[in-house]
């Protein structure tokens, strides 16, 4: 039997006594973990002591917000569970801004916080250090649900069922705590031989998709937004089927970026913020909206104001007609779009008691007397137009030497930025992903994500050049995230962070000036970025907006991480919403 002092954290001798740590960590290997991000803390000591006796592979953030970021990104990047281990009280707390991220946007993760030892647990003050009134509670706005572990027994099983729980549409983080004594305290529990953990069905009504396919036989002007619930439901394959069968112009969400080919001929890619999109698909008969609540940014800022039907599919429930009335359909966008698919093959003119035919006819898309195909090209032709009206060509030269230098198959990692702002409506993704911090919309998501994206990349064999990502930041959250330097060099991460340095919080001083002819708290002291990276013994350079492409370029092709600083203002374009 090991020895114990009630008064450490920690074993006194002996490292061949399994305890609770142990079964959080043979769980989440039969489960398929990998990778582990999170900082060690004073109740999470059996837990890490369990982690050197396993085979998870641990990235060591600085700062807790950043590791459930890395976490978050790790599950962008490679489509698996991210996996967080927190320290009790502050290290929890921490996190809880990156949690927002991963829970408004809907990334699969298992978050396992340690607890004061139970004895300490309840309405009692009994002064222990990190203790909280509830700390799972904390945790209760951004994360799908909260359970406190008071016996190992119950461990694999409740891990298990977060993990199932998590990776189940709509998917989000879910949250887990175990108490110091759990944790630390020698167990009779045999060792964990396997876990299963399988997402629960979750498809569309039939009668809903019956109605939907009504709808959509008889509508003249279909359109389709898709957002971030197209990709993650991977219903992409299925959009494509649908919107060529209609003919229906689609354009994408920040979130729903990449889910339809960028230059198909039906894209109107993602100019979502553009009054010449809003008017299109205000005047669309019937609208499909997937994946999306028609929120702030995809109503251009709710200045939306459709004329026609919405057929709504969201696998959240709280999201349907959250903001507009419609046809709702609680599914996953990847089941509910393949069985809209499937039943549109056989659809043939009006339909009144479901489909009646089997052979497919051409879909009488007609926009007023223009095909969708030319009112496509009309739409961009006319955004274009307005953006060069704008004086915006450094913007617009600037965003297009950072997408011909980053490879196709690239992932990029975006923070809070006014290039990200752009990136939004002009960023085609091609065979990459594209990935922002727009969900909750908090600053610092953009280089730590991208750490845990590469790192994942890896984990699942990308080949290290293949693995390298880009993140992007503004000189005001690269200071959120400044810390993971330490992180990125000691795990030689194949990361490329491009800091565009304008002296203070750019899109807030545009805002300011915007709506009070001043800006106040928006400019900011900052390092010298370059001197800083050198100082963590990670190359950098500053370069000219203009030879912004050439430095991201030699960035790529070195290894590890490197930091490229650009000193540039800005602009945004005009926001469309407020012009009459």
């Amino acid at each position: 039997m090991i020895d114990f002092d009630p008064g450490t954290a920690a074993p006194t001798k002996g490292t061949d006594v399994r305890n609770g740590g142990d079964l959080v960590v043979e769980t989440l290997e039969a489960l398929g973990a990998r990778t582990v991000f999170g900082i060690p803390g004073q109740h999470a000591l059996g837990l890490f002591d369990a982690m050197g006796r396993g085979n998870l592979h641990f990235v060591s953030s600085r700062v807790e917000n950043n590791s459930a970021f890395a976490a978050d990104g790790y599950a962008r990047a490679t489509g698996e569970v991210g996996v967080l281990f927190l320290s009790t009280g502050p290290g929890a707390l921490t996190s809880l801004a990156g949690l927002q991220e991963a829970y408004a946007t809907g990334v699969p993760m298992v978050v396992i916080a340690s607890q004061i030892p139970l004895e300490g647990l309840g309405a009692r003050r009994k002064g222990m250090l990190h203790q909280l009134d509830d700390q799972k509670a904390s945790a209760a706005n951004v994360t799908k649900s909260q359970r406190l572990i008071q016996h190992a027994s119950g461990i694999p099983s409740a891990i298990q069922d977060a993990w199932t729980e998590a990776i189940s549409s709509p998917q989000g983080p879910v949250w887990l705590e175990i108490p110091q004594n759990v944790l630390l305290d020698p167990i009779m529990v045999p060792p964990v031989e396997d876990a299963l953990a399988e997402a629960a069905d979750n498809p569309p009504r039939v009668e809903l998709v019956r109605e939907a396919v009504k709808w959509l036989s008889t509508a003249e002007r279909p359109a389709i937004i898709a957002g971030g619930g197209t990709r993650r439901g991977r219903a992409e394959k299925s959009l494509l089927s649908i919107a060529e069968k209609l003919r229906a112009p689609v354009i994408c969400t920040p979130g729903g970026n990449g889910a339809f080919p960028w230059n198909h001929e039906l894209s109107l890619q993602s100019w979502i913020e553009d009054r010449h999109m809003t008017e299109l698909l205000e005047d669309a008969d019937v609208l499909i909206v997937i994946g999306s609540s028609l929120g702030e940014v995809t109503s251009n800022y709710f200045t939306f104001e459709p004329r026609g039907r919405i057929i709504q599919i969201d696998a959240e429930p709280r999201v349907l007609e959250s903001n507009r009335p419609g046809l709702g359909i609680r599914a996953d966008a990847g089941q509910a779009l393949a069985a809209l698919d499937e039943a549109l093959k056989s659809v043939v003119g009006p339909v009144e008691t479901g489909p009646v035919e089997t052979e497919p006819v051409e879909p009488r898309a007609d926009w007023h007397g223009t095909s969708p195909e030319a009112l496509v090209k009309e739409t961009l032709a006319k955004v274009m137009a307005r953006l060069e009206s704008q004086d915006l060509g450094k913007e617009l030269k600037f965003m297009a030497d950072i997408r011909d230098a980053v490879p196709g198959g690239m992932q990029t990692f975006w923070d809070m930025t006014i290039s990200a702002y752009w990136a939004w409506s002009c960023w085609d993704a091609r065979e990459g992903q594209f990935h922002s911090a727009q969900g909750a919309g908090g600053l610092g998501f953009g280089f730590p994500a991208a750490i845990g994206g590469a790192v994942g990349l890896e984990t699942i064999g990308t080949s290290a050049g293949s693995a390298r990502v880009l993140a992007v930041s503004g000189d005001g959250s690269a200071m959120y995230s400044i810390s993971e330097l330490a992180t990125a060099k000691q795990h030689n991460v194949p990361v490329t962070w491009l800091i565009v340095d304008d002296g203070g919080y750019g899109i807030l001083r545009e805002y300011m000036v915007g709506a009070f002819g001043k800006a106040t708290a928006t400019e900011l002291a900052r390092p010298d970025f370059v001197k800083l990276a050198e100082a963590f013994g990670i190359p950098a350079t500053r370069v000219a907006p203009e030879d912004v492409g050439d430095a991201l370029k030699a960035g790529f092709a070195a290894e590890g991480p490197n930091v490229v600083v650009v000193e540039t203002l800005l602009r945004m374009f005009g926001p469309t919403h407020l012009e009459g």
